[in-house]
Formats: structure tokens, sequence, C-alpha cells
């Protein structure tokens, strides 16, 4: 079996020190690099005892023979792994969030022109995948949504980069009918009814003792239909990493979104 050599972008942070656990423990997967803001160069010993991998605050100095660099920095931090690693013929997979519109489209241009693969997604645990595949079956058929996200409260984004997908999936789906926006006619606290897009109502939550967590309920005259998909530990999230990795290497192009590999 070939092995993919894999750098973790943000590999001091929790998402990088599980992403290069999972890449330890996963079968035909190597780890050969780390790259943190916060690190300073040289070596750091791999979880599993196998050994150590170089470390540095530059992607650059680590990348070396990778295939695959794995960030789970932020929005820029992402960016500039892609910008960093497309020229010299090394994929990426990103779990960053807070990507937009203009940032997929660089990444889009980035893949194409220098013939890699990229893969972005807001979550790579496989239920918040199901969950978008879900909301697009069931949002033709009924007029109101409510979605809740609740994060803890270091997430710097909000709403999550999931719910966000989530919402679109969904309005997507009406194919030009926007859900019913039910604005109360007085509000005794502004905001209270969320942010909106296409007429789902968005809330965001953040608190300690959370991890990730996604609810969609659909209305309709006397019933509720209710989607939630709960990610207790960040665990959850890795064999999508690993799905995600074994797939950006068989080619090149962009590819937004777990699902997408899945066969929903």
């Amino acid at each position: 079996m070939k092995q993919i050599r894999v750098a973790v972008n943000g590999v001091s942070g929790r998402m990088g020190r599980e992403a290069l656990s999972a890449v330890c423990r996963e079968a035909g997967l190597t780890p050969v690099g780390g790259a943190d803001l916060s690190a300073a160069a040289g070596a750091v010993a791999l979880p599993d005892g196998s050994g150590e991998i170089p470390v540095s605050g530059s992607l650059e100095d680590v990348i070396g023979s990778a295939d695959v660099v794995v960030d789970f920095t932020n929005a820029e931090g992402a960016m500039q792994a892609i910008r960093t690693a497309s020229p010299l013929g090394t994929a990426v997979v990103v779990g960053s969030t807070g990507l937009g519109e203009s940032d997929v489209g660089e990444a889009a241009d980035l893949a194409d022109r220098h013939g890699v693969g990229v893969f972005i997604a807001p979550n790579f645990a496989l239920g918040a995948a199901v969950m978008v595949h879900l909301a697009k079956v069931a949002a033709p058929f009924f007029d109101y949504a409510d979605l809740t996200e609740m994060h803890h409260e270091a997430k710097i984004d909000a709403p999550s980069g999931t719910a966000l997908a989530i919402a679109r999936a969904a309005a997507d789906a009406r194919r030009g009918r926007p859900f019913v926006s039910n604005v109360p006619e007085k509000q005794t606290l502004e905001g209270t009814r969320g942010g909106t897009h296409e007429g789902i109502s968005v809330h965001s939550a953040r608190m300690p003792g959370r991890m990730a967590h996604h609810e969609l309920v659909f209305g309709a005259l006397g019933q509720t239909l209710t989607i939630r998909h709960d990610s207790i530990n960040r665990e959850s999230f890795m064999p999508g990493v690993v799905m995600a990795i074994r797939h950006v290497v068989k080619g090149p192009g962009l590819t937004v979104g777990l699902e997408n590999i899945l066969g929903l």
C-alpha cells in the first residue's frame, strides 16, 4: 500500500492534535510534519510514540515531501495553506470555517491552475453530512424552518459553517421559494428571532460543556419535523478527515462538503 504523507497545519490546536493522532493510527497514512504559528522550530513526538516529526511556525518549512496538508487553523490560515501547497503539487484538506465565497472561488482556481486536489468541509462528522442531505429532502414540503446551532464558548464564528451549509442546502432545495419568515409584531428583545437566510431563522448559542450541535426544525400546519446532530467529542470528525485525505489525492479540483464523497 502506497503511504499518503500528511502534514498538519495548526498542529498545536485541539483539532490539529486530534488530526495528527488520527493520521498516526490510520493504516496507509504517514505524518511527516506539523506547522503552527505558536510553534518554535524543532520536532514533536508523535502521539502513538512511533517517533517524531519536524514542526515550525511556518508551513513552508515542513511541507517537504507531504502529499496532503490538513488545515485546522482559521480562514486566513487555510487560504495561506492552499496558496502555499498548491503550487508545490500538494493537496489540501481544509477543516477551518469562516471561508467566504471569494475564498472558495480562489481555492477552486488554485486547484485547477496547479492540478491538485483541494477539499473544504465545514464539518467532518458523517452525521452532519447526512443532516445536510436530509435538509434537502425535507425542505420542499415545509414552509417554516428554524435552525439552532450550539458550540463551545471558544468558537470564533457565528453561525457555524455547518449551520450555514444546512441552511443553504434547505433553501436551495426549494428552488426559489423562500421559507416564510415569521417576524413577531412586537419584539421586546431585539434579535430574538435570530438571523435569517431565505426565511430560515438561524440561532447561535455559545457556552462551555458543548462541542457541536445542530438542530433544524421544519414546521407546517399541525406538525413539525426535527433533524438533529450532536458531536460529543473531536474524535467524531476524524473518520471524515481520513476519508477526505484519501479522496483528495485521487485527482485535481475542488470538492466542498463531505456529503459529496458519501454518495448522498
